[in-house]
Parts: structure tokens; sequence; C-alpha cells
């Protein structure tokens, strides 16, 4: 059974820290590349970070670059993602998101998410 749960959220005031945690289980993690979503109210789903399956590659959003950093552990089947100098507009829903292409099958795996507020 596959399972995606993010952790790790909270309340934090501007300028905080938080790191959010990504565990799975179900699949072989270590081929699947692996991204961080969120998702404010009112606003679309957008892509904040992602890591390739090695790890061996990084790409960060621009609006998130220099702040946040996305790593993962395959040996603990859990990526990360750590957000510092957090700002109100990082207010939103964070989805944990899993990705892998075995053509013609394109497996993709989501977490419920974990909430993320910055307010003071």
């Amino acid at each position: 059974q596959v399972q995606v749960v993010e952790s790790g959220g909270g309340l934090v005031q501007p300028g905080g820290s938080l790191r959010l945690s990504c565990a799975a289980s179900g699949f072989t993690f270590s081929f699947y590349t692996m991204s961080w979503y969120r998702q404010a109210s009112g606003k679309e789903r957008e892509l904040v970070a992602s890591i390739t399956s090695a790890g061996t590659s990084t790409n960060i959003a621009d609006s998130v670059k220099g702040r946040f950093t996305i790593s993962r552990d395959n040996t603990k089947n859990t990526v990360y993602l750590q957000m510092n100098s957090l700002k109100p507009e990082d207010t939103a829903r964070y989805y944990c998101n899993a990705q892998h292409r075995l053509w013609p099958i394109d497996y993709n795996y989501w977490g419920q998410g974990t909430q993320v507020t910055v307010s003071s």
C-alpha cells in the first residue's frame, strides 16, 4: 500500500524556519523524483522544489530560491524541505509528490499535505 505522509507544518513568525518531512512507503522510493508543491487559499497548486531520484539535482522555484532547500535520504525513504526566512506569502498547504515514469505508465503519488502558516 502506497503511503506519502507529510509532517512538520505549523504556525511560525515571519523570518522563522520550519523543516517539513515526507515519509514514503509502498514503492521503490529511490526510483522516484520527489517534489514539494504548495497551494494557498484561493490559488492554484504550484511547484516549490524538486529533487531527482539520486538526489544529484534539485530545482527550486524562484519565489523561494535562497530560502528553501530540498534534500532526501534514500535510506529512510524521506524527503525534506528546509524553509528559512519565512514570509507571510509562504502560507499554504504543502504537499509532497512522488513521480516516476516507467513507460507507458506515469506513476504519481500525493500526500494529504501539511499546513504552514506564517504570521505574527
